[in-house]
């Protein structure tokens, strides 16, 4: 090919100058006001504007795209602080030239922007907000976004947590307005899937002290909600928590970089080692923001064709350390749809006489058409597929990924719009396998010990045998009269109603070890009613022998022959009666308010074993609904009882009768019964959470009761009957003769005690006489000597008749009615005597031996 020459050569270039001249005219430009966040909360800017770059060379190199205009970039960085971005907003509206659309990055600042954004008739789409409120028309009605909202990150997380089988989760945020109203949105949802939020917690800058919160309530299944610098503050404050590890799982936000917790940041203390193990584990849920498949979409490149321009683009920048880096296809995407939307404008715009040139911020039409287009967008991006809802917010599949090793690992998609979750089962824990939503308690009875039950156990049929030895005694010999006097009968009551005590300990120590939990009510009934019953006949009856001795023996003396019969009837009634009121009183218990199983709950016990789980002690009680009530009557009743048996049984310890000769053993008895209960009952009552202490206090209250009731008065017979031989009924003549003999001493001893009460009180009335004659000496004796003789020797006159007149006269010296004269014996006094009077003492009072004529007849003056 020849050469051109030198002018030729000037003139051609000349041409194509002129040509792209041309060519530039004709191209109208369309300018894009936007917000990059370059640093602060989330510095998506990073990665995000050059992808937006890439997208708008492509778009304006396109023939078959907005072929007469040309889009234009103008941004700034937002920090993503509202602040800031109020005032770059007001220079992006009020500078020339016009925007057409504006796009925004945060979720904070697309808050400000869409809302403002209204009152000037533009378009805002967003690449990065995720914030649930903005999906509200009426506040936002302009509004788009790339970026689907933070909502759709919640079934993801709920199909999570019915996978592993979590029902109890908590949450920490920080309190702005996109984590809040994602975190209402959570709520609603776990609360129809039957899952608690049990723990919430909020934070503006510092949260420690939710952390802190967290590990007091036990919180194990945590969702964070923060952006990545207080990300990388909660994460310090975990690890001194140490609220991570194999009993913790961390959800957080998938939007941060790689290596987001390797940053450095002067705002934590902590290293990069402590960072790493805190987070390690820890789960996120994301947007799939890069399409996993290999389609050529709008822009004709592939997912992995971005990726690599995209990393051309930045120079070589590691993608771990370059904010945005996820969410940069989102951003190239929504230049895509942008340049799209506004292409499928042209025509409609025409055919109205509008063109995009003439748009302004009072042109509803134009804003009307752009709106329209961009609400039909569907179309194949670099991230997906691209469709918007009826809220502007974009469609797409949600990526769980978990941290492994210091690095993120795919373990799952999942499709929100059809339920469908894609799991790869490469997930790992800690553990060995997903930790509990809780410390796990694990529910242990408590049981009785089964030594201690064995012990008491022996120790009650020894007692039974006893009893069963005790009752054959007695009943083989109820004839002999030592026996008889003893009233066998009843006797043979308290033989049968210590053996049925004894048969409690039995019923008081089973317990769920033993029977199953639907027949517990039946042992509980057997405890009451034995105890009941055998307190009755064992301790009714002895209380019948007190009660009848002091009746008997304190009655007036005209009524003192009836002591001489005992109708038996008598005996037996006041046992039966004694016995029906306890009949009638656990029949209304069993019928009104009967016995059931409850279950009482201990503080919880961690084990000694690392277990994640902690130890739920239970007891089994046998209660009712008003069981105080119940306790109250009977403890009561029996109280009285006891006291009442205490105070008879001292009141008759110095008497002495034939027709029941072993009322002071009784008593006895009714002291160590009544003391034992009285001591025993509030026990066991303070001490029924320990069934170990309270079983062995009543089981030993009623093995000592028994044992020392039988011992006490069947022992004794039992010894007597053979040290004398008195087994048969042929001895009883000599029972009799012997019992006769006593029974004429008792009475003789005790006619001869009164009879001295009688004589002393005479004696103290006459000592009192005579006091008063020498009082009356004494006086007339001091008068004399103040008189004169002749005076004297008058009073002497008329005093000493009269006393001699008294002394002579016979009717003085009578014994009192109903009494012999004294007579002067020099023998000693009776035996009979020897104790029973101070009348028969050898004092300077009257005595047998020492009778004096003068002083008798002074006596019974």
């Amino acid at each position: 090919m020849a050469r051109l020459s030198r002018p030729a050569a000037l003139l051609l270039s000349a041409l194509i100058c002129f040509s792209c001249a041309a060519a530039d005219k004709k191209k109208k430009k369309l300018y894009i006001g936007a917000l990059f966040p370059m640093s602060g909360g989330w510095p998506g800017g990073q990665a995000c504007l050059p992808a937006t770059q890439m997208a708008l060379q492509l778009v304006n190199k396109r023939t078959d795209i907005l072929p007469d205009y040309e889009l234009e970039l103008i941004h700034y960085d937002s920090m993503c602080d509202p602040g800031e971005a109020t005032k770059l907003l007001y220079d992006l509206l009020y500078t020339e030239p016009i925007k057409v659309v504006l796009m925004p990055g945060c979720s904070s600042v697309s808050t400000l922007v869409a809302e403002a954004a209204r009152m000037w008739n533009l378009i805002v789409l967003s690449y990065g907000s995720s914030s649930p409120a903005l999906s509200n028309r009426q506040r936002f009605p302009t509004f788009f976004r790339t970026h689907p909202s933070a909502t759709l990150h919640n079934p993801t997380r709920v199909q999570l947590f019915q996978k592993w089988k979590w029902t109890k989760i908590a949450t920490i945020q920080q309190t702005t307005e996109v984590f809040t109203s994602t975190l209402d949105d959570l709520e609603e949802r776990t609360k129809e899937a039957g899952i608690d939020i049990s723990v919430r917690q909020s934070f503006l800058t510092d949260p420690a002290v939710a952390v802190k919160n967290l590990k007091r309530q036990d919180a194990r299944i945590i969702v964070g909600l923060f952006y990545e610098t207080e990300a990388r503050k909660v994460f310090c404050e975990v690890y001194k928590e140490k609220l991570y590890g194999k009993k913790y799982v961390w959800f957080l936000i998938g939007w941060y970089a790689d290596n987001w917790f390797k940053i450095k940041d002067p705002s934590i203390n902590c290293t990069l080692e402590q960072m790493s193990e805190a987070v390690e584990g820890h789960v996120t849920t994301e947007i799939v923001m890069l399409n996993p498949e290999t389609v050529r979409g709008a822009s004709k490149l592939t997912s992995q064709e971005f990726l690599t321009q995209l990393m051309s683009k930045l120079g070589g920048k590691n993608p771990e350390e370059t904010g945005g880096f996820q969410e940069a296809p989102l951003a190239y995407d929504a230049v895509w749809a942008l340049a799209l939307a506004l292409n499928k404008t042209v025509g409609p715009l025409k055919a109205r006489g509008y063109r995009l040139e003439d748009f302004n911020y009072n042109n509803r039409d134009i804003t009307s058409e752009i709106y329209r287009a961009m609400n039909t967008s569907s179309f194949e991006g670099v991230s997906g597929h691209v469709v918007f809802d009826a809220q502007g917010s974009r469609m797409a599949w949600t990526l769980i990924e978990q941290l492994q090793g210091g690095s993120y690992k795919k373990i799952g998609y999942y499709d929100s719009t059809k339920g469908n979750l894609s799991w790869y089962g490469n997930d790992k824990w800690i553990g060995q396998g997903p930790p509990a939503d809780q410390t796990v308690v694990i529910e242990e009875f408590r049981y009785l010990s089964q030594r201690l039950f064995v012990s008491m156990s022996v120790f009650a049929v020894v007692g039974i045998l006893l009893g069963i030895v005790c009752l054959t005694f007695n009943i083989y010999n109820s004839r002999v009269r030592y026996i008889q006097n003893s009233q066998p009968y009843l006797n043979n009551m308290t033989a049968v109603g210590c053996m049925m005590a004894l048969a409690a300990v039995f019923p008081l120590g089973i317990d769920g070890l033993h029977v199953h939990r639907r027949h517990f009510p039946v042992v509980c009934q057997f405890r009451l009613w034995l105890i009941g019953l055998g307190f009755s006949l064992a301790y009714g009856s002895m209380f019948t022998k007190i009660w009848w001795v002091h009746t008997v023996f304190t009655k007036k003396d005209e009524k003192k022959e009836k002591r001489k019969h005992l109708d038996s009837w008598k005996l037996y009634a006041t046992v039966g009666v004694l016995l029906s009121v306890d009949v009638l009183l656990l029949m209304i218990w069993q019928i009104v308010d009967p016995l059931h199983v409850t279950v009482e709950k201990f503080t919880r016990e961690a084990p000694k074993e690392d277990l994640d789980v902690l130890i739920q002690p239970l007891l089994e009680h046998c209660s009712s609904e008003k069981m105080t009530t119940w306790l109250g009557v009977v403890y009561g009743y029996k109280g009285l009882l006891l006291l009442l048996g205490i105070f008879l049984a001292y009141e008759t310890k110095s008497i002495s009768t034939e027709k029941i000769n072993d009322h002071r053993a009784v008593g006895m008895a009714i002291y160590n019964v009544a003391v034992l209960c009285l001591i025993t009952a509030p026990v066991t009552m303070i001490l029924s959470s320990q069934q170990d202490a309270s079983f062995a206090f009543a089981s030993l209250a009623i093995i000592f009761s028994v044992y020392i009731t039988l011992v006490v008065l069947f022992i004794p017979k039992m010894r007597r009957l053979i040290t004398r031989g008195e087994w048969q009924s042929d001895a009883q003549e000599t029972v009799k003769s012997g019992s006769s003999t006593n029974n004429h001493d008792e009475e003789k001893s005790r006619q001869l005690e009164r009879e001295n009460q009688e004589l002393e009180k005479i004696i103290q009335e006459k000592e009192e006489r005579v006091s008063e004659l020498r009082n009356q000496l004494s006086e007339r004796h001091a008068l004399r000597t103040r008189k004169p003789p002749s005076t004297i020797t008058q009073n002497q006159n008329h005093s000493f008749p009269l006393l001699s007149v008294t002394l002579s006269d016979p009717k003085s010296l009578a014994p009192p009615p109903g009494y012999s004269a004294p007579i002067c014996d020099t023998h000693p006094a009776p035996q009979s005597f020897s104790n029973s009077s101070s009348l028969y003492q050898a004092d300077n009072k009257i005595n047998v031996n020492n009778c004096h004529t003068s002083r008798l007849q002074m006596l019974y003056k």
